[in-house]
């Protein structure tokens, strides 16, 4: 990305997370990799959607943007300002301009909160008083959300799936944020309001202008919803680019692989896409392979993709910001073989 001032940016980012063990007392015997050297930035306004198994270090990343989580390594920069070890005063005015949605609708509301008590919390915490009283912006939020101002003084159990994250979005917008951090905002919902919640998502973003990283590991969603895209796999980036150029033209063999799992309706007379099968799980985090980390499941892995790790970089035919790191990344020739042959 060839933004000079990004809103935020990211560089070398790194979370291990210690494994205790031993008897009688307590040691570190490991640490699981979670997140191990991510470099990206976000602009104002831009949506970055971050894609990859379960267990890749998805919600990690996003925790540790946010600051719920403290990075072991790395630099996060918001605005220019370093943030990645921030103390609490530091934090203070920064934490309303980053907000988060939770995964689970039902776990991230407090049921013994009415509705309006949860969205004016944050106001409350940072003793914002808004032009007409709390109460008055958080019966706007609710209107902007799609909910009833009047259920104000209801409580969590008495509203669906949908509407408890629709609350959750109407809190995360109480302080008038520059970048959400959706973390899987519509995995727990049901398909018929899945959409629903991504189209209200995309019209804030327009409306009022809020950056958005995405975690999902959906690519359809991802694909109506970001403008940009990252591709994650065992706590890498191993491909980012425009929505448009990756979903088009992959370069990473794990994201060919991902997108060929995509399903798609197609008519009788059209070939259906092959579908590339992968074997085996993904590794542990607590000892990755050397090398490039999908070796272990790559159809085009050599000695070099065991020796040498491969750098996120632009290669050969790509467009500008389209950063792949492979050694040998997939090209035109490759998209034509057959999935027999691909298949582990």
């Amino acid at each position: 990305m060839s933004n000079t001032n990004p809103l935020l940016d990211v560089t070398g980012l790194t979370k291990h997370f210690p494994v205790m063990g031993g008897f009688p007392f307590k040691r570190k015997i490991g640490a699981v990799q979670a997140v191990d050297g991510l470099d990206f930035q976000v602009a104002e306004g831009e949506s970055l959607g971050l894609v990859g198994e379960s267990g890749c270090g998805k919600s990690t990343t996003g925790r540790l943007i946010t600051r719920l989580l403290e990075p072991t390594g790395g630099k996060i920069s918001y605005r220019g300002q370093d943030i990645t070890h921030a103390g609490r005063k530091q934090l203070a005015p920064i934490r309303s301009e980053i907000q988060m949605i939770f995964q689970d609708p039902y776990a991230s509301l407090n049921p013994r909160q009415t509705v309006g008590k949860i969205i004016s919390g944050p106001m409350e915490i940072n003793g914002i008083n808004p032009p007409g009283g709390q109460e008055n912006r958080v019966r706007e939020l609710l209107e902007t959300v799609g909910l009833n101002p009047e259920h104000y003084n209801r409580f969590p159990h008495e509203f669906s799936g949908g509407q408890r994250q629709r609350i959750g979005v109407a809190r995360a917008l109480a302080l008038s944020p520059k970048l959400i951090v959706a973390d899987e905002p519509v995995s727990a919902l049901d398909v018929s309001i899945q959409a629903q919640v991504v189209n209200l998502l995309q019209d804030l973003q327009r409306d009022l202008g809020i950056a958005f990283v995405f975690i999902a590991h959906d690519l359809a969603i991802v694909r109506h919803f970001s403008q940009r895209v990252a591709v994650m796999y065992l706590g890498k980036i191993v491909e980012i680019a425009n929505r448009e150029d990756l979903y088009e033209n992959p370069r990473h063999p794990y994201t060919r692989a991902l997108l060929s799992a995509v399903p798609e309706a197609t008519a009788d007379d059209v070939p259906a896409r092959e579908r590339i099968l992968l074997t085996g799980d993904v590794p542990s985090p607590l000892n990755p392979p050397s090398g490039c980390r999908f070796r272990t499941r790559c159809w085009k892995a050599t000695e070099k993709c065991a020796t040498e790790a491969p750098p996120l970089v632009q290669v050969e035919g790509n467009k500008d910001g389209h950063l792949t790191a492979c050694h040998y990344p997939e090209t035109t020739a490759d998209l034509a073989v057959p999935a027999a042959r691909k298949s582990l």
